[in-house]
């Protein structure tokens, strides 16, 4: 039986910047990060507005947690979650899933 290493060597503290810890030269470093950043953006932007319409048929339906979850096909919390908007919890294939479940079709545009 091969025994696993778990140990923690080393952690990052909030607000550095990983890929000068990675090793990078630091305005690489820097691009790299502007570039993480920004992509992390424009995904929660993305997650955001899914959530937004789901939350919309929800209200626009009258729809208790509850019923929008057994529609939806998650758990009443996960229903809570969207409502509440807490994208980390969720990703954008989860929320494309839902929105079709209800009928709505999601457009992707690449620009």
């Amino acid at each position: 039986m091969n025994d696993i290493d778990t140990k923690t060597r080393h952690v990052t503290q909030p607000g550095a910047n990983l890929f000068v810890e990675l090793g990078f030269d630091l305005a690489e470093a820097e691009q790299l990060q502007a570039e993480s950043r920004k992509r992390i953006n424009d995904t929660n932007v993305l997650k955001e507005a899914l959530m937004s319409e789901l939350a919309k048929w929800i209200k626009e339906n009258h729809l208790k947690q509850e019923e929008a979850a057994v529609i939806l096909h998650v758990t009443r919390p996960r229903v809570s979650d969207v409502v509440n908007k807490k994208i980390s919890k969720f990703t954008i294939d989860a929320l494309v899933g839902m929105l079709t479940r209800i009928g709505k079709t999601v457009h992707l545009a690449i620009g």
